[in-house]
């Protein structure tokens, strides 16, 4: 997760609480979106953002999980997400994203 972003999530917690963000994520890979993840409930792994030594514990979901897809009408899920869902390794995905929820998440 870039500097810009980490600086977005941090000033949405400060703003609203914590308790009351979430994040959806996007990234194409596993390794990718679980590092995004654990930036926003752990603090920025690699010390180098606004998010370095900062647990925000913040609920964090993935654009491909059930929870998400639920949410969001069919037609519309299947025309922005459908193509991506079918390419994508979702259940690696899902199951990175998951773990740093289930670790960090301080909401459930």
């Amino acid at each position: 997760m870039d500097l810009e972003n980490q600086n977005r999530v941090k000033e949405a917690a400060d703003k609203y609480g914590a308790e009351n963000v979430v994040v959806l994520l996007g990234g194409a890979e596993a390794e990718t979106a679980g590092l995004a993840a654990e930036t926003v409930t752990a603090g920025d792994p690699t010390w180098a953002g606004p998010l370095a030594g900062v647990s925000l514990g913040l609920k964090v979901y993935h654009i491909l999980e059930e929870e998400v897809k639920n949410e969001i009408n069919a037609d519309v899920y299947d025309e922005q997400i459908g193509m991506m869902e079918m390419v994508l390794d979702g259940d690696a995905i899902n199951a990175e994203i998951k773990s740093m929820r289930d670790q960090h998440c301080k909401f459930k």
